[in-house]
C-alpha cells in the first residue's frame, strides 16, 4: 500500500455491526467479560482501547514499523523511553534539542543517576568519540528544533549497531511522509502527535513505534503500568487528521520553500535555516534521507538585539504568535523565550540559538498572504 492510501485505510476497519465507514469513539473505561480472562481482546482502557489501537496501527504502518503506542503527550512518550534506562547508564543526544526534551533529561532523569552528553551530531564521527561501554541510548532529532540541523540517521545507526546501543529518533518535524527512520536503522521513532500528525492544533499526544517485539513489550508494559495514555476522543481526532497528512505536508513544504527564498533575500535577515536550501549544512544528507524538506524555518535578524525579534513576532497577523507547530495555520515563535527557555543561555548560544532567532511553522495558507505578512512585520 502506498503512503497516501495507508493514511486513509490502515487500522481503520469498518464497524461491522453498523457498517459505519468511520470507526466509533469507544468512550469506555472497561469491557464485559464472559468469564475471567474470556473477552474480545479488551479488558481495561488504560491497557487497550479500540480507538487508540486503530491509531497505533495506523501510525506504525506510516513509519513502516510493526508496533505502535500512543501517549498523553510527546513528553509522556519520551518519558517512557527514559524508563528503559537504569542508574549509571549514559545517553548521547544532539545539542540542539527541543527544550522540553532537554528539561526531562537534565532536570528529571539526570537526578536518577543517568548521564547525558549533548553534542553536535552533524558529523557522525563526533558521536563515535563519545560512545563508551555505559552508553545505552543515542537520541536525535533531525531536522533539529530549532536550528534545522540534519543528522545522518544511517551513520548514527551503524554506530549504535556496533555497540548494541538503542537509537531513538524524534521524527516530529519531518513526519513519516518525508522521512522514515525505521528504514534507516532506528530502533525507536517518536512523534509529538500534537504537531503535524494531528495537524489541526486541537490535540496533545505522543507516539512511539518500533520493530523489535521484545522492545515493544517493554514499552507497552511501561505504557500500561505508568498510565500515560491518551483518550479515545483525541485518538479519533488524530485519525481524522492523518487522512490528509500527505496532502498537508506537500503544501507545508511548498509554502516553506517560497518563504525561505523570500527571507534569504531580505536585507534585514542575516541567516535562514531550512534544509531545502542548497547551502544548508548537510543538505546532501537531507536529500538522501528525506523526500522533502518540511514546513519549519528558523531565521536570524541582522540587528543583534532581542527587542528587534520581539517587535517582528509581535507584528505578524497571519503568522500567529504561539507555542507549538505543525498545524494548518502558520505560527511564529521566539525559541529563546518560549520553547527553549528551559535551556541555559550558554547552552543555547553554543548550538546557534541566539536571542534574535525566530522560528516559523509555515502553514497551508496562500503563500502570497504569508509573504505579505512577513513583509509588513519586517518593515
Amino acid at each position: 500500500m502506498k503512503f497516501g492510501t495507508k493514511t486513509i485505510h490502515e487500522g481503520l476497519n469498518v464497524d461491522l455491526p453498523t457498517g459505519a465507514i468511520i470507526p466509533p469513539i469507544y468512550q469506555t473505561s472497561t469491557y464485559i467479560q464472559k468469564t475471567p480472562g474470556e473477552h474480545h481482546g479488551f479488558e481495561y482502557s488504560r491497557t487497550q482501547n479500540p480507538t487508540r489501537t486503530a491509531l497505533e496501527i495506523n501510525i506504525a504502518a506510516l513509519e513502516n514499523a510493526k508496533f505502535g503506542m500512543c501517549f498523553a503527550s510527546g513528553m509522556a512518550a519520551i518519558d517512557t523511553v527514559c524508563k528503559l534506562l537504569s542508574p549509571g547508564d549514559e545517553v548521547i543526544a544532539n545539542n540542539d534539542l527541543y527544550g522540553g526534551t532537554y528539561r526531562i533529561f537534565t532536570k528529571i532523569y539526570a537526578s536518577y543517576g543517568i548521564k547525558f552528553h549533548f553534542v553536535d551530531m552533524e558529523d557522525a564521527a563526533t558521536v563515535q568519540e563519545m560512545v563508551n561501554d555505559k552508553t545505552k541510548l543515542i537520541w536525535i532529532e533531525t531536522p533539529t528544533n530549532p536550528m534545522m540541523k540534519i543528522i545522518d540517521i544511517e551513520a548514527i545507526a551503524e554506530i549504535c549497531k556496533k555497540s548494541s546501543i538503542l537509537l531513538g529518533v524524534d521524527n516530529t518535524f519531518a513526519t513519516p511522509y518525508l522521512q522514515r527512520p525505521m528504514d534507516l536503522g532506528a530502533d525507536i521513532v517518536m512523534h509529538s502527535v500534537t504537531k503535524y500528525l494531528s495537524g489541526h492544533s486541537d490535540v496533545v499526544m505522543g507516539a512511539l513505534v518500533c520493530n523489535d517485539e521484545n522492545l515493544a513489550e517493554r514499552l507497552a508494559f511501561i505504557q500500561n503500568t505508568c498510565g500515560g495514555i491518551c483518550g479515545p476522543q483525541d485518538c479519533f481526532l488524530v485519525l481524522r487528521g492523518l487522512k490528509t497528512l500527505h496532502i498537508r505536508m506537500q503544501r507545508h513544504t511548498e509554502n516553506a520553500k517560497i518563504v525561505a527564498e523570500y527571507l534569504s533575500s531580505h536585507p534585514k535577515v542575516d541567516s535562514v535555516y531550512w534544509p531545502g536550501k542548497q547551502d544548508h549544512p548537510n543538505h546532501d544528507i537531507a536529500k538522501k534521507q528525506m523526500d522533502g524538506f518540511g514546513g519549519m524555518i528558523s531565521f536570524v535578524l541582522k540587528e543583534d538585539a532581542i527587542d528587534a525579534a520581539i517587535e517582528v513576532i509581535s507584528k505578524t497577523k497571519i503568522f500567529k504568535l504561539a507555542e507549538s507547530l505543525g498545524g494548518v495555520e502558520s505560527l511564529v515563535g521566539h525559541p529563546a523565550s518560549m520553547t527553549h527557555a528551559s535551556v541555559p543561555q550558554e547552552e543555547r548560544v553554543k548550538s546557534g540559538l541566539v536571542d534574535t532567532l525566530i522560528r516559523l511553522s509555515v502553514g497551508i495558507e496562500d503563500s502570497d498572504d504569508l509573504i505579505d505578512d512577513l513583509k509588513q512585520a519586517l518593515g
